[in-house]
């Protein structure tokens, strides 16, 4: 009898272990399934780019308001945003005045590089304008044109930027304005690849937002640090008054095929909005079908906010396109 109750003693004690022993890797597994899932909700919820603002969504606080163009990184990081898009002429009269020497030039890079260091941001393009017209068909206007440019070059090297936003203006004409382009893009990309910074070409208007147009002279230049700036709003190729930005468009470019078109040669992209519905929808612009556009192409980098809306004021415009940017970005697979 001793012997059978040491073996029925021996027997439950073995069961009980097996029993803990599986409910243990039971429990087990179900906390790794559980931090799997976590994981991949994580996974799920960041977007597949960084985000950056230009800040040309605040010209009006700037020109109007009297706030300082150096309180970019302040309040970019306020809204959480990592990159910083410079707009060249919000540093105007500063450097105008100055005829953008190379004294004013320095100041500009010491204090936006000194910002940006303060509250950790990195600094992604400038975009240059009222530097004259790469896409011009007169050759000495152009090659003065290059030559202007090359200052924000050093710039943005200076900076840390990988890149400065240029325009195609110029000649009217579909096949002067490509070959004017094409040498103003080469000579001045030649010598930005001495300092590793893209030259890239945002829609903006004219025969720039021809997105055909556009990627053929994209084909054309040869060179890898040659490349473009889709903005999802700028396919306006005419207004009704060309002297009134505010006229109305009298031909657009499809905007979705336009990026589409001009996403193989793209090194940053511009979520353009202007007004939102009550779900905070861009009114005209469909973000997911864009988001998707731009992921298709294989694009990781930065996609910078830039609101140019009057419905909501700056601040709340930025906060908007931000939001719709990263919701929409749950949508696209």
């Amino acid at each position: 009898m001793e012997t059978n109750g040491f073996r029925t003693i021996s027997f439950v004690v073995v069961c009980t272990l097996l029993l803990m022993g599986t409910y243990a890797c039971k429990e087990k597994k179900t906390e790794e399934a559980t931090a799997t899932d976590a994981q991949m909700e994580v996974a799920q919820a960041e977007p597949f780019f960084d985000l950056s603002l230009a800040q040309w969504s605040m010209h009006r606080m700037i020109r109007e308001e009297g706030v300082d163009p150096y309180s970019f990184a302040e309040k970019a990081k306020g809204w959480g945003f990592t990159g910083l898009e410079y707009v060249s002429q919000l540093y105007n009269p500063e450097l105008e005045e100055a005829g953008y020497s190379e004294e004013a030039m320095a100041a500009f890079v010491s204090k936006s590089n000194a910002e940006a260091e303060k509250y950790g941001l990195k600094n992604v393009l400038i975009m240059v304008d009222g530097q004259g017209n790469l896409a011009v068909s007169d050759e000495a206007e152009r090659n003065e044109t290059v030559e202007k440019h090359k200052k924000w070059v050093d710039a943005a090297a200076a900076m840390g930027c990988h890149a400065i936003r240029v325009n195609l203006n110029g000649s009217s004409d579909p096949e002067e304005w490509k070959a004017n382009s094409v040498d103003g893009l080469t000579k001045l990309g030649e010598y930005a690849k001495t300092k590793n910074i893209n030259v890239l070409v945002e829609n903006h208007g004219g025969l720039s937002s021809n997105a055909a147009l556009h990627a053929e002279v994209m084909q054309q230049v040869t060179l890898d640090n040659v490349g473009t700036l889709p903005d999802f709003g700028n396919f306006c190729i005419r207004r009704n008054d060309p002297k009134d930005w505010a006229s109305g468009c009298a031909e657009m470019y499809d905007i979705y095929q336009g990026v589409k078109e001009l996403m193989p040669y793209a090194k940053a992209v511009s979520a353009k909005s202007h007004e939102f519905d009550a779900q905070g929808n861009e009114r005209e612009i469909d973000y997911v079908k864009m988001l998707q556009i731009v992921k298709d192409a294989g694009y990781t980098g930065f996609i910078g906010v830039e609101y140019e809306g009057r419905e909501l004021g700056e601040e709340a415009g930025i906060k908007a396109t931000r939001d719709l940017l990263l919701e929409a970005s749950k949508s696209v697979e």
